[in-house]
């Protein structure tokens, strides 16, 4: 039982990873199509790494947390609500790691990378273990 559940977190995981491709990928493709555009960068920045926690939302709720999605509507909108604090979480750890290898004289790619490795754990763990962790079914709570 105990190799089952391992392997079903593994799982979990790796739909997670590639969720979160999936949500890079349209937040990098919205803000590329803004600039090109002619919208400045940083509204750009914004609308498409808003765009990407959507999407994130979207493949997460149905394809990776699946079984932990709250179903009645004022638990789903309070669990959404803890989704996109997650991703402020991430979106504030990686400005600041970015902004602090910058100081400190590093390549500021290099940092961006090592800020999407920090950013990426940090959200992973925020939503397995606050956002879609299973609740229990108690009368009255939907």
């Amino acid at each position: 039982m105990t190799a089952w559940l391992t392997r079903l977190r593994d799982v979990r995981f790796v739909r997670y990873v590639m969720a979160s491709v999936g949500a890079l990928a349209a937040d990098v493709g919205a803000f590329l199509g803004l600039l090109a555009l002619g919208v400045a960068a940083a509204p750009a920045s914004a609308i498409g790494y808003s765009f990407g926690i959507a999407v994130h939302w979207l493949v997460s709720s149905r394809a990776v947390f699946h079984d932990s999605v709250a179903e009645e509507r004022g638990a789903r909108t309070w669990q959404k609500a803890l989704f996109v604090l997650s991703a402020l979480v991430g979106l504030g750890l990686t400005t600041v790691i970015v902004g602090l290898g910058d100081a400190a004289g590093f390549d500021p790619r290099l940092a961006k990378l090592a800020a999407i490795a920090v950013s990426f754990t940090a959200t992973w763990l925020l939503r397995a273990q606050i956002v879609f962790r299973a609740r229990k079914q108690q009368p009255g709570l939907g």
